[in-house]
């Protein structure tokens, strides 16, 4: 039977964990929260699943699911009964990334699909992750992946789809497509789908506009002296627009007075790196996209994480940050309970006046309203040469990506033993600044760069010190 609109809908947001079983397994129950750190979560312990042999055994299951002949289409066709085969198989692809023709051509094949208004539920899965390990082999390398190109081009063109079209586009603006010819795709894009009611498609439209034109950031120093709730700790992250680079963060406690290393008001800002790229490269309103710009409610921990969880989230407890409209918070606006469901003025009442006309800073706001949810900040068990693309990103080499997430270090050596991670100094200053529980809120902004030559470098502390100093 066709997939109505309705059912494609809710199959390509559900699809967020299908497939990650081997490196980003489905998160623990949102419900399981630890406000106060306990001391035994931050017992570090050597880890079985980090030894040499063990990464060995992890990584040939992975490249034994690459093989040529998993990507035979008349072999194995897109349908129900092949659906966990291609699961496995374009996970495999994304996390080594194989380039030979026989893979390219393939997962063209599947892109082929997005024209068909008729897809099976089982159909549109395997579709769905096609378009999202597309869109990463295609930014890797453009000129030789003219292929894949072609397809998003007739995608765009000819999907009845509205989310797979401009998902499409995103994908080509990404890659460097020409502004003018960005703007006449976003134009017949509006006209053949006008009339259409798909918020998806709409707030990737308005993205796709902010990238062919950025709105003009805001007053830093307004944003640092602004408190979005009395006696509120703030962690403030600070990325450049190419999330291949490492974000900045900065902490702020409950009375305003940001932490620094050490007591002395001259010392340097207390700051950890964090990695909010995504493993895909897709954009923030995406499923599996990088991790959106704008306001967070940090409630609490998860449970140190098990064994079985250890590759996707390293050993320690998770960080949980909610957006908007998102279901687990207790309170999103700390003076009233629930989730914060409201219009979008009321997001940008949170923020200061200067804040508030700038699109975006709302990215949370919008992205929870699509549906994303289950962002963390958390460690990685994994061994950072095991993502395949982590080499096109030298500047953050010792991190892992993600889907959403901001990922912190965590690094073992052969025998399982940790000897560099950044969680327990994250979980002990955001106690610290609260009396010993975790809460606050988070804030995600983008800061670009005001030359060419710090395009390619995160932003300093000395950036942020200039800022505070206004």
């Amino acid at each position: 039977m066709p997939v109505s609109s309705q059912t494609l809908k809710w199959l390509k947001w559900s699809v967020l964990w299908l497939g990650l079983e081997l490196i980003f397994p489905k998160i623990l129950p949102a419900e399981n929260t630890a406000f106060s750190l306990q001391p035994q979560d931050l017992i570090i312990e050597q880890q079985p699943r980090a030894t040499t042999s063990a990464r060995r055994s992890h990584l040939q299951e992975q490249q034994d699911r690459i093989a040529p002949e998993r990507f035979d289409l008349q072999r194995y066709p897109v349908t129900e009964a092949n659906e966990t085969k291609w699961r496995q198989t374009l996970w495999a692809t994304a996390l080594l990334e194989p380039q030979s023709p026989i893979v390219i051509e393939a997962i063209a094949q599947i892109l082929e699909l997005p024209l068909n208004p008729n897809l099976s539920p089982s159909q549109a899965k395997t579709v769905q992750m096609a378009m999202q390990v597309g869109t990463q082999l295609y930014l890797g390398n453009p000129q030789k992946l003219v292929l894949i190109g072609d397809r998003f081009q007739n995608i765009v063109k000819n999907s009845p789809d509205p989310e797979w079209s401009v998902m499409a586009l995103s994908a080509l603006v990404q890659a460097g497509l020409k502004p003018s010819l960005a703007q006449t795709a976003l134009q017949q894009l509006q006209s053949r789908f006008q009339g259409v009611d798909n918020l998806a498609f709409k707030v990737a439209l308005q993205d796709i506009s902010e990238q062919l034109k950025p709105s003009s950031l805001p007053p830093l120093q307004d944003l640092l002296a602004w408190q979005i709730a009395p006696s509120s700790p703030q962690l403030y992250v600070f990325c450049r627009p190419n999330r291949g680079l490492l974000c900045r963060t900065v902490l702020k406690d409950g009375n305003g007075q940001f932490r620094r290393e050490t007591s002395q008001p001259q010392a340097p800002l207390l700051s950890v790196p964090l990695l909010t790229r995504s493993l895909h490269g897709l954009r923030w309103n995406f499923v599996r996209g990088q991790t959106p710009q704008g306001i967070y409610r940090i409630e609490g921990t998860m449970p140190r994480p098990s064994a079985t969880y250890f590759t996707a989230y390293g050993q320690f407890p998770l960080v949980k940050v909610f957006m908007p409209f998102e279901s687990g918070v207790q309170n999103f606006i700390a003076t009233q309970p629930d989730q914060m469901i409201g219009a979008l003025n009321s997001y940008y009442s949170l923020l200061p006046s200067s804040w508030q006309q700038y699109a975006p800073i709302a990215q949370t706001y919008w992205a929870g309203r699509l549906g994303r949810s289950l962002i963390r900040i958390h460690g990685s068990g994994e061994s950072t040469s095991f993502f395949v693309n982590n080499q096109r990103f030298p500047q953050s080499d010792g991190w892992n990506p993600a889907i959403g997430c901001l990922s912190a270090q965590e690094i073992y050596d052969q025998t399982g033993q940790l000897t560099k991670a950044d969680m327990p100094n994250i979980l002990k200053t955001l106690a610290e600044v609260n009396g010993g529980k975790i809460e606050g809120y988070m804030i995600v902004v983008e800061i670009p760069a005001t030359s060419k030559q710090g395009t390619n470098q995160p932003i300093s502390l000395a950036e942020i010190e200039a800022a505070l100093q206004k």
